[in-house]
């Protein structure tokens, strides 16, 4: 498999602003090395699910060239689509429905729940691919982790909003999704002067609080992050405190996902996905109605998730995106694959492929943020890296 002359590529997880860019600029240097570009459309799936027999599946594979993909680096998205399949754990009546019950039988499994692993280095194989290269978040970059166990030479680049992917101070996205929010907020203030309320912005942040620190470093706001649960009570008294300073008689926090107050645990719902994530209970819609009741202040909420991870890259996630691509096949170009390429005290770098059972990379509460008052810590920054935090 080291010796195919095909560089596959594939995106896994939610997209992002800046996929496109980092697909375009790995088929645009590759033409210059002589290597085919192979696209597996819908992440992990494509290499699950995908039927060789009679040649390659329009279905899941997509050889890229120059010419189809000009122009898809002015759009967001991922052409090549995406999905959260995990090949270890691909339920048994979402198997391909052109393997036998006998092959699929004969899969490792547990609890209804096969490992497709050799499934996906059969078709590695059947492609022709030398190397992998694998956008995604860390969950993504898990199962590359697993591929480079086996002998399988892959090269990872890290992509999500939530800027948590353990190894990088920067993924794909992440500038995108906070240029977004401080428009946003910045918009939505009119209406909360207006009506002269408290508002409540849900953020992206399952396990990490990046998202919501940055969106409040750049707008001057409150933030909830994860790593700290916060006291409720004195939430109130500051965001009052804050709306009769204010002339406009509004105040407002930012909230994670995965914020909680102490003492409260939200709720998941919901089936969990192949790599065991439920969601979380709405901590926007359940924060605003303890705020009113225990206030009487009016509140508003609003949900920035998606609006955060739609549309185009700005000009930093092209950048940057542009770049990892051209690291990565460097790095292929050299020979070198079980690596992931990252920013690393503020510079580009090569690092280790996170580890799988290490869990996201979390906002150093000591160091980023000022729990009393619910926001970034701005002083002490002569020295710091760019992006605030070191790896």
């Amino acid at each position: 498999m080291a010796n195919g002359r095909q560089i596959g590529i594939l995106t896994g997880g939610g997209d992002v602003p800046g996929l496109n860019s980092v697909i375009k600029s790995v088929v645009y240097r590759a033409r210059e090395m002589d290597r085919p570009v192979v696209g597996i459309r819908r992440g992990w799936e494509g290499l699950t699910h995908s039927d060789l027999s009679q040649g390659d599946d329009p279905t899941y594979i997509r050889r890229l060239t120059r010419e189809n993909t000009r122009t898809i680096d002015r759009s967001g998205g991922t052409v090549l689509h995406t999905s959260r399949t995990n090949p270890q754990r691909v339920h048994v009546s979402k198997a391909p429905a052109h393997l036998l019950e006998s092959e699929v039988a004969a899969l490792p499994s547990k609890a209804h729940l096969v490992d497709m692993t050799s499934v996906v280095l059969r078709n590695l194989e059947q492609l022709d691919i030398g190397t992998l290269i694998v956008i995604g978040g860390d969950d993504t970059i898990s199962f590359a982790a697993r591929l480079h166990e086996e002998g399988v030479p892959v090269i990872a680049i890290p992509k999500t909003m939530d800027n948590d992917v353990p190894g990088s101070e920067y993924c794909i996205g992440f500038s995108t999704a906070i240029t977004r929010a401080k428009d946003l907020i910045t918009r939505q203030r009119t209406t909360l002067g207006s009506h002269e309320r408290i508002g409540i912005f849900r953020i992206f942040g399952r396990d990490s609080g990046f998202s919501a620190l940055y969106t409040g470093y750049v707008t001057s706001t409150r933030c909830l992050i994860p790593e700290y649960p916060f006291d409720l009570d004195h939430l109130c008294e500051v965001l009052v405190g804050d709306k009769q300073d204010n002339p406009s008689n509004y105040s407002l926090v930012v909230a994670s996902e995965g914020a909680v107050w102490k003492g409260q645990d939200l709720a998941e719902y919901g089936e969990a996905d192949a790599y065991g994530h439920r969601k979380k209970v709405d901590i926007g819609h359940a924060l605003a109605e303890e705020v009113k009741r225990r206030t009487g202040h009016e509140t508003m909420t609003s949900d920035l998730t998606y609006d955060l991870r739609s549309g185009d890259p700005d000009s930093i996630d092209h950048m940057v995106a542009i770049t990892f691509a051209n690291i990565a096949l460097d790095a292929i170009a050299d020979g070198v694959s079980g690596r992931m390429v990252a920013i690393r005290d503020g510079s580009y770098a090569l690092a280790e492929l996170p580890d799988p059972e290490g869990g996201a990379r979390r906002v150093d509460v000591e160091q980023l943020y000022n729990p009393e008052r619910y926001r970034p810590n701005y002083a002490a920054k002569l020295g710091a890296p760019l992006l605030l935090s070191t790896v």
